[in-house]
């Protein structure tokens, strides 16, 4: 019958009950009753209260079966609270976080190694601490997905206090801090099973993947430049010398051409400068693309000369319509199994 929040009850879940034979009170939970005075007052009389032989142990509440024959399991996994005391060992303020174990425990039943979990309502981000928690255990190697509104965090709440504007940085910075958690405590307990041998785990943990891309959901990056013909107007041709918002960036651009081509986001990425102008390179090769303006033939001659199985540029990047044609013909060839693509 104890209040199931972090926060404290209100004063008047704090009254206590009197035992009815030594008529002295018992104790109360730490953090108060459950239900308000007027309700514990008529759980009493209704004696769904039970009592202990004296006031020293604390009631309990009386359920009785004849009410409850009909009830679901609510769980096979009979476990109660919160990890506010794992969190606090994190140095992450939330308040009721769900319970990495249990969690756990659920993903190790309905998955097996290499498989994708998704939790559409992330908070702190636990069903990411479980899922590495226990590929550290297991050897797997499943990934998960945590989709998170912005929430702004109570400007009174620990959290804000901390700087956390909203609950999207208390879940990144949870992740980061478990990974480091998770890797330096494997680790330790696999150096104490292998005791006074020679052997070395400072690597031993080295294949689990603490790392993640944190992804936000916007509108296109593309300016509204489709309008009827009776729609356009005078000063309207400068707005459509470039397609793209004047607020994206590379990254911006380059995530967008891999949700358009079905690409998976978890892949390796580099950049690097060619003849001066900035490529990305996206897992060796699966795509290559430029977004800098005016770029020059040999960067494109470059890049036409690895290979890559897409190519993506940005309209701007050419001066005319004759060069934008004069980069699919280099791409014909010198790679013409090279999708490029023109955006």
């Amino acid at each position: 019958m104890a209040w199931p929040n972090k926060k404290k009850a209100p004063d008047n879940y704090f009254i206590p009950l009197i035992h009815p034979v030594t008529q002295k009170p018992c104790p109360l939970p730490e953090r108060g009753w459950r239900n308000p005075s007027a309700t514990m007052k008529e759980l009493l009389s209704a004696g769904l209260i039970l009592f202990g032989k004296d006031e020293t142990t604390q009631p309990n509440r009386k359920y009785l079966l004849k009410e409850n024959m009909y009830e679901n399991i609510p769980s096979l996994l009979y476990y109660g609270g919160s990890d506010t005391d794992l969190l606090a060992e994190l140095g992450i303020p939330f308040d009721t976080p769900k319970v990495v174990n249990i969690v756990k425990e659920h993903v190790q039943a309905f998955t097996t190694d290499g498989d994708i979990v998704l939790d559409f309502y992330s908070g702190s981000a636990t069903t990411a601490h479980a899922v590495m928690q226990l590929n550290a255990e297991d050897g797997g190697k499943r990934k998960f997905i945590m989709v998170q509104l912005p929430e702004i965090c109570d400007e009174k709440s620990e959290a804000f206090k901390a700087g956390y504007k909203n609950i999207c940085k208390i879940g990144k910075e949870r992740i980061r801090r478990a990974g480091d958690m998770i890797t330096t405590k494997s680790t330790k307990d696999t150096k104490n099973e292998n005791k006074g041998t020679l052997f070395s785990c400072d690597s031993c943990f080295s294949w689990l993947d603490i790392g993640f891309r944190v992804l936000k959901l916007d509108d296109t990056n593309m300016n509204d430049v489709y309008y009827a013909a009776s729609d356009y107007t005078q000063d309207m041709i400068l707005m459509m010398e470039n397609n793209i918002k004047p607020d994206r960036t590379d990254m911006d651009l380059l995530y967008s051409c891999l949700i358009d081509w079905g690409l998976p986001l978890s892949m390796p990425h580099s950049h690097e400068k060619i003849d001066g102008f900035t490529v990305h390179t996206y897992n060796d090769g699966d795509l290559i693309a430029c977004f800098e303006e005016r770029i020059s033939e040999k960067a494109i001659r470059e890049i036409a000369e690895r290979k890559p199985l897409r190519a993506v540029f940005r309209d701007s990047s050419f001066a005319s319509s004759p060069e934008k044609i004069n980069v699919f013909e280099i791409f014909k060839l010198i790679a013409p199994n090279t999708n490029v693509r023109v955006i």
